[in-house]
């Protein structure tokens, strides 16, 4: 089996499918591996480095394409690239099939079988491969550093002779695997944390961490695969308004709510934004879903109403080198679980290859 990666084609993308390291272990079980020239540059992996591993270093993405018989990418494939791919090919990455059927299609055009990363059931032997959660870490991380970064306060309390600084407050929504990471990294930070999460069963998680949990009757919150599947306006509205006077006193505001399948939460309307202090700072990290702020940008750093929203879309990719370590020890996971260095073992009821196939040879499957 081949297997082969190209350079990401997604602007502001700085991951790679594939490093060095992972590379040498797949060679290592009797695979042959593909790399396109520059592909892991930006995740600072030379073409040196992947040949040393034992890959064969290409100049084309046709070449890669033309000769893989398993694509691993971190996004989906553009409409250039899905031109390029071998019909009968197998092709893994981030797809999101729920929310583009578009891309389906076009793959299935190819007769391609598509096998998605952020469909990883959340059971304890797929752990290994979960690529959203191992991307959420590092998310989670980058973000309090953002939002200390546009913050005009430091975050841990500090005497001096001219008086004591007092520490930055930092108000988390949620606490999933970002949010957890975010409310860790806060506090080495040394700032006092609240969080908010519709699941009362996270509280223990976030005090041990050192967080303050802020407790409200969440009524039924419909949870499906380790996700919160649906949530109801009216929790949204009592989440709103016992919060109001926890965000209006937040220096930097962090959010994480994301739904499979469907847009973000509005979990800060623009008048909770207006209630805030003058250069405090929101970090929207569901902002490439429509945003868990009313008023963020995606892509952009506004400030409205005195306060700046960060409207990042690629967190993950601000930290290419370990999101591309940590990515690429998924993929090395995933492939050995679902392949031999002689194919696809296409057990088709196994739990984890029945979750993630979208389509095989074209045909959908999910």
């Amino acid at each position: 089996m081949i297997i082969g990666t190209i350079k990401e084609s997604r602007s502001g993308e700085n991951r790679v499918a594939l490093s060095p390291d992972v590379v040498k272990n797949f060679v290592r079980l009797g695979f042959e591996c593909i790399i396109e020239a520059g592909a892991g540059v930006l995740s600072n992996f030379s073409d040196e480095a992947y040949k040393l591993a034992g890959a064969v270093v290409v100049s084309s993405v046709a070449e890669v394409c033309g000769k893989t018989d398993v694509l691993v990418k971190v996004n989906a494939p553009s409409d250039s690239e899905i031109a390029l791919l071998k019909p009968g090919s197998a092709l893994v990455s981030f797809i999101y099939h729920l929310t583009n059927p578009a891309l389906i299609e076009q793959l299935s055009a190819r007769q391609i079988s598509v096998f998605s990363m952020d469909a990883i059931p959340r059971i304890s032997r797929a752990q290994s491969m979960d690529a959203l959660s191992s991307q959420a870490n590092l998310a989670g991380y980058k973000a309090v550093l953002l939002g200390a970064h546009h913050s005009a306060r430091i975050f841990p309390m500090l005497m001096t002779a001219a008086g004591t600084i007092t520490p930055a407050k930092v108000l988390i929504f949620g606490a999933g695997v970002a949010g957890l990471q975010a409310i860790g990294t806060a506090r080495r930070l040394g700032a006092v944390v609240e969080v908010t999460d519709i699941r009362p069963e996270t509280k223990e998680q976030v005090e041990s961490l050192g967080g303050k949990f802020i407790s409200f009757d969440t009524g039924e919150v419909k949870i499906e695969g380790g996700y919160v599947k649906e949530t109801g306006e009216d929790t949204l509205r009592k989440q709103r308004e016992i919060l109001g006077k926890h965000i209006a006193a937040a220096d930097v505001v962090i959010t994480t709510a994301l739904i499979p399948g469907k847009k973000a939460p509005i979990l800060v309307t623009e008048d909770m934004v207006k209630t805030m202090k003058l250069g405090s700072v929101i970090v929207d990290m569901a902002v490439e879903q429509g945003g868990n702020c009313e008023i963020s940008e995606a892509g952009k750093v506004v400030v409205k109403h005195g306060v700046k929203i960060v409207g990042e879309t690629n967190l993950p990719s601000l930290l290419a080198q370990n999101a591309s370590e940590s990515y690429s020890k998924n993929i090395y996971a995933f492939l050995t679980h679902l392949a031999t260095k002689d194919g696809f073992k296409w057990e088709m009821e196994e739990e984890i290859t029945k979750g993630t196939l979208i389509t095989k040879d074209g045909r959908r499957t999910a």
